[in-house]
């Protein structure tokens, strides 16, 4: 368990700073009078929240799964980081009416604090993504094969992007602070919170977008059904298919369950084993349950003179 316990530490340091220096970037934002600062504190809001989120993935990934729960509590992930999702935009929508305000109404604005602070904002957004960072070279050298877990961890890659998009940020308020300061335009602070607004906007979005795919249990992105059922209809001893399901429970946990119709003469735990061996191995779906059905040739035979002497006499009827 020291891998887990490894990527918490790492997620529960990063947390740690981001949550901080949101709550310092806020009272000064509020203090020295740029939405700018304020903005970018709601855009680290979004950053923890998506720090806990993958907290919360990897712990209860290391959980066993419970009775009464028996996909863990996986589906919790999904709808917490929904929720997260429509946080971001109301922030958002906060920051853009602040601004119609102020550009209206120019707010003084202390340009030194605003600097500095945004400049530490900065500096602490690169030093959560080294953090962020290590974990994934931490399983490259050791376990090759987590690596794949964690590193590919939907979670920990979104919580990634929030940082860079708030980097990104920082930026656009120190470049505001260093306007403020030398030409005393204040409504610069107004504009950059403005793009701060865009950039928290388009995470939104995706966040929004992503789990509402997940939660309407639609196919997994990137799986095509009819590839799917193609190349489940090509496996030998298949005759037929019905009820093919694809879905996802939360980040990287697919599942896939189909009928197949058996030809004659193939045993149906072969047949299924061949199924899910195939579906595992082409589309990397784990989870495959497949239900042999007995083959209907032999019901046929009997059933098809009968069926064409019903055709005929419902036409003369008709």
């Amino acid at each position: 368990m020291k891998l887990g316990s490894d990527a918490k530490r790492n997620l529960t340091k990063a947390l740690a700073l981001t949550a901080t220096f949101m709550l310092v970037e806020a009272a000064v934002g509020f203090w020295s009078g740029s939405l700018a600062l304020m903005a970018d504190a709601g855009h680290m809001l979004g950053d923890a929240g998506a720090l806990v989120l993958a907290l919360i993935a990897q712990v209860v990934a290391e959980r066993p799964r419970t009775a009464r729960r028996t996909y863990g509590a996986r589906r919790a992930e999904v709808l917490a980081a929904f929720t997260n999702g429509l946080l971001l935009v109301g922030v958002a929508g906060w920051i853009v009416l602040e601004a119609l305000h102020r550009w209206r109404e120019p707010e003084p604005i202390a340009g030194l604090p605003m600097l500095v602070t945004a400049v530490i904002g900065l500096v602490i957004n690169l030093v959560v993504l080294q953090v962020l960072h290590r974990k994934g070279d931490h399983h490259h050298h050791h376990h090759g094969h987590e690596h794949h877990d964690h590193d590919h961890n939907p979670n920990v890659r979104a919580a990634r992007m929030h940082v860079i998009s708030d980097a990104l940020g920082s930026v656009g308020a120190i470049v505001a602070a260093v306007i403020i300061l030398t030409t005393g335009f204040e409504r610069a602070d107004t504009v950059v919170s403005l793009v701060v607004a865009s950039l928290i906007t388009v995470s939104a979005f995706h966040i929004v977008r992503d789990t509402t795919h997940v939660l309407m249990e639609n196919a997994p992105s990137g799986l095509s059904l009819e590839e799917l059922e193609e190349a489940i209809r090509q496996v030998s001893g298949v005759a037929d298919l019905h009820d093919l399901h694809a879905w996802t429970i939360s980040s990287g946990f697919d599942v896939v369950t189909v009928h197949v119709v058996l030809q004659p003469g193939h045993h149906g735990v072969e047949v299924a084993e061949r199924v899910a061996a195939m579906i595992r191995s082409r589309f990397g779906v784990e989870h495959v349950t497949v239900q042999p059905e007995a083959p209907v040739a032999q019901l046929v035979h009997v059933r098809i003179p009968r069926a064409a002497g019903m055709a005929s006499l419902t036409t003369v009827g008709r």
